[in-house]
């Protein structure tokens, strides 16, 4: 029996939340949502329409895999690599229906990152941010790599001199320092410096020459087609087509550019759902047209070691030097179109996260005049610079394509958990047939996967151990999550 006259006593403490309650917490939509633009010092500014995401989208995605790329895939599929990319585009597809209803519920930057924070919890979202930093951080790196091969081909048509391969590719291609890959990085990070609004208006000029670039490629290409190029079509089986795909899968990454300025959009839930279709239907019909084009105009067994295969192409069909000048001049401009918008969607990742605190505070500091993260550009510009110098490209162009592959996978699962945990909330974009889509997804994402080499899953394992390390030893503690749950 209690004293009327004892004094009041205070309710018990409750119990801190076990480890693993904190590793599962989930960061709500509402407060994702909240947060959104909201940086240390400022706050990100809304400028990009459909227009412009939509040409981040195609800016970030065309370009590398069809410049570049392609040159390694062709040796692993034969003429069958116009299938390979057909394979590439509907896991991509797949994943994009995904992106595109995620995008419409939960318009922030991040990413699959946010996705993942809101619907699996903390330490999977954690997982998927460090596969997005590989995934992003290696492709600017890569592209600078291939960008490098496509400028010598412009200077040699021009002016007859071409850079030394010492200063023009990476230690192991024959190289000492990869110079033209660091300064295309540093040319990316100066637009990305002036806001978010010049650069895409720098973008969208520069997809419309690539574009321009790769139709005069297939009316030109096309004079040189030799239907004895297809008499064998896989030459490699199934498993080199497919072992191609995830290769080529590297450069189908465009649309999470897209979904990465949730919170730089206008009107987010409805432009971004419609600019990651949009830009996957237009891409992946260009990349599918021009590889069936080079296929049949230059066997494939000539494809090998060859990273501007397409300017060589229009040499070869013309018997002028002049058309695969053009050709690399358009080239030289949308790689680094790619260049300027996947380094815009690493910034924007690593800005979410720090926001989240699983990150230092420098990357989500806004700068108040140009309402950009600048710490932050000029941090993963100078990182995305010496990798691009430093590394051949096909280690490069595998380990994105896995850091890719296994962030998508998850986003297909991401979706399925939403609609069960939050069934009410309104969606401007509803992928149809769900659960049976998002399953695909993650399948053919496991799938190309598997065709990876063991070195690539190596790299992979390893960076996954340095990336839980770093958050448990920095992110875990400093969780904002956490900490206002505990206030």
């Amino acid at each position: 029996m209690l004293d009327p006259g004892a004094p009041p006593q205070s309710p018990k403490p409750s119990a801190p939340p076990s480890a693993g309650a904190r590793l599962m917490r989930r960061k709500p939509v509402e407060r994702l949502v909240a947060e959104s633009g909201r940086g240390e010092g400022g706050s990100l500014r809304r400028s990009l329409g459909l227009w412009q995401l939509t040409m981040i989208s195609i800016g970030a995605t065309l370009g590398t895999g069809i410049f570049v790329v392609l040159g390694e895939a062709v040796p692993d599929a034969g003429p069958a690599v116009t299938l390979s990319f057909v394979i590439a585009g509907l896991t991509a597809l797949f994943s994009a229906l995904s992106y595109a209803e995620l995008a419409g519920t939960i318009p922030v930057s991040g990413s699959s990152y946010s996705y993942a924070y809101a619907t699996m919890g903390e330490l999977i979202a954690w997982i998927c941010g460090w596969c997005l930093i590989l995934e992003y951080g290696v492709s600017v790196a890569a592209v600078a790599v291939g960008w490098g091969e496509y400028l010598n081909e412009l200077l040699d048509g021009t002016i007859d001199v071409t850079i030394p391969a010492a200063l023009s590719a990476p230690p192991g291609d024959g190289g000492v320092f990869n110079l033209p890959a660091l300064l295309v990085v540093l040319l990316a990070m100066v637009f990305l410096l002036g806001g978010a609004r010049e650069s895409a208006r720098a973008n969208t000029v520069m997809v419309v020459v690539k574009i321009a670039a790769l139709l005069l490629f297939c009316v030109i290409g096309v004079m040189g087609f030799r239907s004895g190029n297809y008499a064998d079509f896989m030459p490699l089986g199934m498993a080199g087509v497919s072992a191609a795909g995830a290769t080529l899968f590297f450069s189908y990454i465009g649309f999470d550019a897209a979904s990465t300025a949730g919170e730089e959009a206008k009107n987010a839930q409805r432009d971004l759902p419609r600019a990651i279709m949009l830009s996957l239907l237009i891409v992946t019909t260009l990349y599918v047209l021009v590889a069936a084009v080079a296929v049949g105009a230059r066997p494939w067994q000539e494809f090998d070691g060859s990273e501007a295969a397409l300017a060589g192409i229009m040499k070869d069909v013309t018997g002028d030097a002049f058309w695969g000048t053009l050709l690399a001049a358009g080239a030289v401009i949308a790689i680094a179109s790619v260049v300027l918008t996947v380094l815009y969607g690493q910034t924007r990742i690593l800005f979410a996260m720090s926001r989240d605190g699983l990150v230092p505070k420098a990357f989500s500091r806004v700068h108040a005049k140009s309402g950009t993260p600048r710490a932050n550009t000029v941090l993963v510009s100078l990182f995305c610079g010496v990798l691009a110098a430093a590394v051949p490209l096909g280690q490069l162009a595998d380990a994105t394509s896995i850091g890719t592959l296994f962030a998508f996978a998850l986003v297909n699962v991401a979706v399925v958990v939403l609609r069960r945990t939050r069934p009410d909330m309104p969606r401007t974009f509803r992928l149809p047939l769900s659960p049976l889509l998002p399953a695909l997804g993650f399948a053919f994402c496991l799938w190309m996967m598997s065709s990876l080499s063991v070195v690539t899953w190596i790299v992979f394992g390893i960076w996954m151990v340095i990336g839980l390390v770093f958050y448990f030893s920095y992110g875990y503690r400093r969780s904002r999550l956490a900490a206002n749950a505990e206030e």
